[in-house]
């Protein structure tokens, strides 16, 4: 029995990934159920395991993003991407159901010198990344069938985002400032979809990086932004990741190697640069 044979839910099925890879598996011809709160609630396991009844394969994209807000709510971080993923892992392997689980440059401390590859050691700085390095873990515990698939930098149609925020700070003055230490690749979530697709058809096991090619600081991101916009009256001056105290820390170096991935994928990763211009024009 084929993909286009068999159901697949997703978690966190109306986020701003969710959302992407759920149109791009109905468009493939895959019968999907998106599950997301209120009416779905993954730290509660009657639900998961309804959620897994009759499908033959599961993709998590749920999870508590709140990267400052972990900091003050380490419970909740946990409950939802520790404790809720290794519950997902345990009640899918009983059910003998493949899961394809989201997560983040952010369980690296982003120190290295150079693009972050799936066998270099996880050490994360944030309370959200420890969480999400957790349910890494207890997903690899439970025992089953799985794939993890790291991404970094996501923006889509669904939800704020790095560009989103940006546009609207734009809306507003045309003093703007970025910071340029921060570097890795702005991905578009529909480019995320594709690849979580193929993973899909081919029961891809282990671990994996995604991003679009390329690397790029947050300030080049939004001098790319402005330019595909047509908004040169606009001022934007570089600044450090230090000028903007937050309650939690950022990994400034989030390049990932995607060779791994590469070498499964039909469908090249797209260059950000033209990911970004296709999104910005509606594409």
């Amino acid at each position: 029995m084929g993909l286009y044979d068999q159901s697949i839910a997703v978690l966190g099925g109306r986020g701003m990934l969710g959302t992407d890879l759920c149109q791009t598996l109905r468009a493939a011809g895959c019968r999907v159920t998106a599950l997301d709160l209120p009416e779905f609630d993954i730290t509660a396991a009657d639900q998961t395991d309804r959620a897994l009844t009759g499908v033959a394969a599961v993709v998590n994209c749920a999870a508590y993003t709140n990267v400052d807000g972990a900091e003050a709510h380490r419970e909740l971080a946990a409950a939802v991407n520790e404790r809720a993923v290794g519950q997902l892992g345990q009640l899918a392997a009983a059910r003998g159901v493949y899961v394809l689980h989201i997560s983040t440059d952010f369980v690296f401390d982003g120190d290295l010198d150079r693009p972050y590859r799936e066998t270099d050691a996880p050490r994360p700085i944030s309370v959200y990344g420890a969480s999400k390095l957790a349910g890494e873990q207890a997903l690899q515990a439970a025992g089953g069938a799985y794939a993890i698939v790291r991404v970094q930098w996501t923006y889509g149609r669904a939800g704020q985002n790095f560009i989103s925020k940006f546009l609207s700070r734009a809306d507003t003055t045309d003093d703007l400032a970025m910071v340029a230490d921060q570097v890795g690749a702005p991905t578009w979530t529909c480019d995320v979809s594709a690849a979580l697709l193929e993973l899909l058809e081919q029961r891809r096991k282990g671990l994996y990086h995604y991003a679009a090619a390329g690397y790029a600081s947050r300030f080049e991101v939004a001098e790319a932004i402005l330019a595909e916009r047509g908004l040169r009256g606009k001022r934007l001056r570089p600044c450090r990741t230090a000028d903007f105290p937050a309650a939690a820390r950022r990994p400034l170096n989030s390049r990932f190697d995607c060779a791994a991935i590469d070498a499964v994928l039909a469908r090249p990763r797209p260059h950000w640069r033209a990911a970004l211009a296709q999104y910005l024009a509606g594409g």
